[in-house]
């Protein structure tokens, strides 16, 4: 049986591509994302991009969809009952005394959200998936971690549903339980000034659900397994936009990849070129009268010998082609702060706040194939893997499970309803 350390690196050939396209948008947006080199010096090492329409882009897309789905004043979920299965017809009272008891399990879970620090985690997780298309959240017991796409690989079957994660984290020597691990092994992966080993973490889907444990130096540690229902799994791989057959996701920055290259390219050579430009450099005829070193002592307003046309201006000359430059880099800007929802109202006098409201409402629609994906990969195991562990810890009461079931109410749903709003 393979290692869990043979398994990761057996399947991170499949990830390859996939990672090289992911730190390639992360060069043109925000860098630090995704590096990649790992090692600390690599923080000295990333270079900032030329434009920052990127960077903005993905914020601004990252920032609504977090409101959409996890909205911070109102519940993302209704729990509600299911008459169909009772068989019989309930009293209206009765419907209104659960609706009450169910409102209050509703605020109880949206309490522990709002206490943990989920929201911080799911937000790096959106910017991810904007970016790079994949992330990864684990929901332990001390609260959520996300892994990036070079810190984690994923099998899945035919119809696109997960088998098996792989994950690899840096963890201190010191905080692992005691193991018997040969001492070579550990002076030939680590030096003394280096105390951290690779862990790494498999999990497993097994016909009663999902099992998973961790090994370092292929040795299993002690005490790191667990099981989770199939529904239920604390590890939630996420994926932007789906291509059939694909284990990984693509991101929105790929889609729109050949604008920011080109917007990346046409504005170092308008800065630099603009640089270059407001250099100003006298020159002085060889054979004239005017000495260069009086005309570079000359105060403003000084009076010194010479005649005016021994000394000119260098000049780039380049005024006709910069504009071309600067309109292309202008109507680039336009399309990509529409492709990642970047409000840009029409600037005359007469712009109408009906127009803007409009122009926002064209943009929030497109958000309608993200939500559909993020709700059922992202919303429904969240709130199932929360409603379980918040059951376990007796925070809120077990519910039974054929009768009662949430409801998303946010993301897609959430976007439905507001057009019905907007058309009555």
């Amino acid at each position: 049986m393979m290692s869990a350390r043979q398994r990761y690196n057996k399947l991170s050939t499949d990830r390859e591509q996939f990672l090289n396209v992911a730190y390639e948008c992360a060069e043109l947006t925000i860098p630090t994302l995704l590096m990649r080199n790992e090692k600390p010096p690599a923080y000295s090492q990333f270079q900032t991009p030329w434009q920052s329409v990127g960077a903005k882009g993905v914020v601004t897309l990252a920032s609504k969809l977090m409101l959409g789905l996890l909205p911070p004043s109102t519940s993302f979920f209704k729990l509600q009952l299911d008459d169909s299965k009772l068989g019989v017809e309930i009293p209206p009272e009765a419907k209104s005394e659960m609706d009450l008891s169910f409102a209050k399990i509703e605020r109880m879970i949206m309490e522990s959200i709002a206490a943990s620090t989920d929201r911080v985690q799911i937000f790096s997780a959106i910017k991810h998936l904007v970016v790079t298309g994949n992330a990864l959240l684990y929901m332990g017991k001390d609260g959520m971690k996300m892994y990036p796409l070079n810190r984690y690989v994923v099998e899945r079957d035919g119809n696109g549903e997960v088998i098996e994660i792989v994950t690899k984290e840096k963890i201190s020597r010191d905080l692992l339980p005691p193991m018997d691990i040969k001492q070579s092994v550990v002076d030939d992966e680590t030096t003394n000034s280096d105390k951290d080993c690779d862990v790494y973490t498999c999990i497993k889907l097994g016909p009663k659900g999902w099992y998973w444990y961790q090994e370092t130096h292929d040795v299993l540690i002690p005490g790191s397994d667990g099981k989770a229902p199939k529904d239920k799994s604390p590890f939630l791989p996420l994926r932007f936009v789906t291509v059939d057959g694909e284990d990984y996701g693509r991101s929105r920055v790929e889609e729109f990849l050949g604008d920011l290259k080109s917007l990346e390219a046409l504005m170092q050579a308008l800065v630099e070129g603009s640089a270059a430009a407001a250099k100003v450099i006298f020159t002085v005829s060889p054979s004239s009268v005017t000495k260069p070193q009086a005309l570079a002592q000359a105060g403003n307003g000084a009076i010194i010998q010479g005649r005016p046309d021994d000394v000119a201006v260098v000049q780039v000359g380049k005024t006709a082609d910069f504009r071309t430059a600067f309109e292309l880099a202008n109507t680039l800007e336009k399309r990509l702060a529409e492709a990642f929802l970047v409000l840009n109202v029409r600037q005359s006098e007469r712009t109408t706040a009906e127009e803007v409201r409009m122009t926002q409402m064209e943009l929030e629609q497109q958000l309608g194939g993200l939500f559909s994906l993020l709700t059922t990969e992202f919303l429904i195991p969240y709130l199932n893997r929360k409603m379980h562990t918040l059951t376990i810890s007796k925070r809120i009461p077990k519910l039974p499970k054929n009768l009662v079931h949430p409801t998303i109410v946010a993301g897609i749903n959430a976007l439905g309803r507001g057009q019905d709003r907007d058309a009555l």
